[in-house]
């Protein structure tokens, strides 16, 4: 970065405060972090010059969001309901009007949607919920289970060579089939035992990981001091043969804060 783009004011989230503060010298830059209060609202800052955070080191970025994430649930603890912004959120100096002052116009222009915004997730946190499904345990769980399955396996000890293997690839044919069925079965069921269980529910994109699949991935927007329902229906998935879920948060809400 450098400093001849003028002057910024590096946005970590937006609560509502109407005064002055300071959090300490806690900021990615490790300078110091501070509210600009106006008409009730407040946003939580640090100075910076008007440019990018922009790196080609992979590990100074990372250590830049992770710092970023710090600051964000340093402002959750410390005031309770925030609104995260996106790592690299900057408002400058612009025609003569300070980067400060933007800073408070943003904050009045909209403070109504600003509010809305702050209702939604007040008194809630996010939570990551993935559930992961073993192909190698669901196939043998249907071999064990489906009568058709279990006749055809039969049927293969006790033909001939060529017939045999005209029965493994029909096998093989219909365990694909069982075996999405019954994945796609869990999922609507494992997605409203879930859903009922949280204010909200996004559903983000799934990546595979080692030998296990991702059926889902969710970020869930739960009560504060009210996880309980969640974890006990997470539990119980995590305990079904061949499932098994990670659950990690509590985490400011930012899949459930949007920006234009």
């Amino acid at each position: 970065m450098t400093d001849n783009e003028g002057t910024g004011r590096y946005v970590y989230c937006i609560a509502q405060v109407d005064e002055k503060l300071s959090l300490g010298r806690i900021s990615l830059a490790g300078t110091e972090v501070y509210t600009i209060p106006t008409g009730g609202l407040c946003a939580i800052v640090h100075d910076c010059p008007a440019a990018p955070y922009s790196s080609d080191e992979e590990e100074i970025v990372h250590q830049w969001v992770v710092s970023h994430q710090a600051v964000v649930e340093a402002a959750l603890k410390e005031f309770g309901t925030v609104l995260p912004m996106r790592f690299d959120t900057i408002i400058r100096d612009t025609d003569g009007v300070s980067a400060e002052d933007n800073v408070r116009r943003w904050l009045s222009d909209d403070s109504d949607v600003l509010r809305q915004k702050l209702e939604r997730v007040r008194g809630k946190e996010e939570y990551g919920v993935q559930v992961f499904w073993d192909p190698t345990a669901i196939t043998r769980l249907l071999s064990e289970t489906n009568p058709e399955i279990a006749g055809i396996e039969e049927d293969i000890r006790s033909k001939s060579k060529g017939l045999a293997y005209m029965y493994r690839q029909r096998l093989e044919k219909l365990l694909k089939q069982e075996v999405e069925t019954e994945v796609e079965k869990r999922f609507r069921d494992f997605h409203h035992r879930i859903k009922a269980s949280v204010s909200e529910v996004r559903l983000e994109r799934t990546k595979k990981e080692g030998d296990k699949q991702m059926m889902m991935n969710l970020s869930c927007l739960v009560p504060m001091e009210g996880v309980r329902p969640l974890a006990d229906e997470l539990e119980e998935i995590d305990h079904m043969d061949g499932f098994s879920v990670r659950f990690t948060g509590p985490w400011p809400p930012y899949s459930f804060v949007t920006w234009e």
